[in-house]
């Protein structure tokens, strides 16, 4: 099979696409043919060797990243009925990995993928999807608030805007530059009101949220970019406010201090530690939000590439020039 490697930690080039073995189903497990594959911003950073706190442990090389797979079984192990043959499935845990024509995975960690769903929605939902119903549990919005989204463009980010549009929040999604502020203001042309975007990569970025949202305060903030940008959405909270952090893009954690928090009654929030602390809710938000987006009550933001291409899908996404979730198409 096709698939891409990484032999030595470095820039995008470094992913190379090749020929490899085909992987073989063991017990409990099937073979799926890779009909669409998810690539996380993580990925370039442990691609580039770049570990550290915020990051996850780097790989042993060579390796094939991902995990994230939608596609047909065409093979299953022992222990494992026939009745799987050439069902279409999804799964967060593929192996050797979702760069690739062909991965195993265990039985267990399948779903069937809705019949109005296509592979690639599918495979956006099943973490993408997953992760930003964990985050909703936590935020727990509600009609009344006011709702600031970091990195709205992207994955979780356009899904939380939706939904909370949906709710009936009053939504700004803060974006970088023209093209993804335009796309989250689409967000809120199937009625209600008005989704608010916003330039964060512009000076004075926070004073227009302020105008836009007639003298109201901020009541949560959902943030996914960390750093100076987490910072200025802080800012625009409003006392009692909750603030969730939902990743750190930049790389750089904001967690602000707990005098300030105290002094202005503000809930600070990690979110993404406290679902890393329940694995034992994930199949049931794989459930729902599969379920979500196959009543079509949430819609992923999908650019594909093919797998062939995932060297420059990498440099994409370091560069921030992709919109919503990026998937690999074999």
């Amino acid at each position: 099979m096709h698939a891409v490697v990484l032999h030595e930690f470095g820039p995008a080039e470094n992913l190379s696409y090749e020929t490899v073995p085909d992987p073989e189903p063991g017990p409990g497990q099937v073979r799926i043919v890779v009909r669409a594959a998810g690539a996380h911003f993580i990925e370039t950073v442990l691609r580039a060797g770049a570990a550290g706190e915020l990051a996850p442990p780097l790989p042993e090389l060579p390796s094939i990243f991902g995990g994230e797979v939608a596609g047909v079984v065409d093979s299953v192990g022992s222990g494992v009925g026939e009745e799987w043959l050439g069902r279409s499935v999804v799964t967060a845990h593929g192996s050797p990995g979702g760069y690739a024509e062909l991965a195993v995975a265990d039985v267990e960690a399948l779903h069937a993928v809705p019949g109005s769903l296509g592979f690639e929605a599918a495979v956006a939902m099943v973490v993408t999807g997953t992760t930003t119903m964990g985050l909703l549990d936590i935020a727990e919005i509600a009609p009344d608030d006011v709702v600031l989204v970091t990195s709205a463009a992207g994955g979780v980010g356009r899904l939380v805007v939706q939904y909370a549009h949906e709710l009936g929040a009053t939504v700004v999604g803060a974006a970088g530059g023209p093209a993804k502020v335009a796309a989250v203001r689409k967000l809120g042309s199937g009625g209600g009101a008005e989704v608010v975007g916003v330039d964060y990569d512009e000076d004075g970025w926070g004073d227009e949220v302020r105008a836009r949202i007639g003298g109201r305060r901020v009541s949560v903030v959902l943030d996914g970019v960390g750093g100076e940008k987490a910072a200025a959405a802080f800012a625009l909270l409003g006392d009692g406010g909750r603030f969730v952090s939902i990743g750190a893009a930049s790389q750089v954690e904001f967690v602000p201090g707990d005098e300030v928090l105290k002094a202005r009654d503000i809930t600070y929030v990690n979110a993404l530690m406290q679902l890393i602390e329940r694995p034992e809710d994930r199949p049931d938000h794989e459930r729902r939000a599969l379920a979500a987006a196959a009543a079509g009550r949430l819609t992923p933001a999908v650019q594909s590439f093919p797998l062939s291409h995932a060297a420059e899908a990498h440099a994409a996404m370091e560069r921030r020039e992709t919109t919503g979730k990026v998937v690999f198409v074999p």
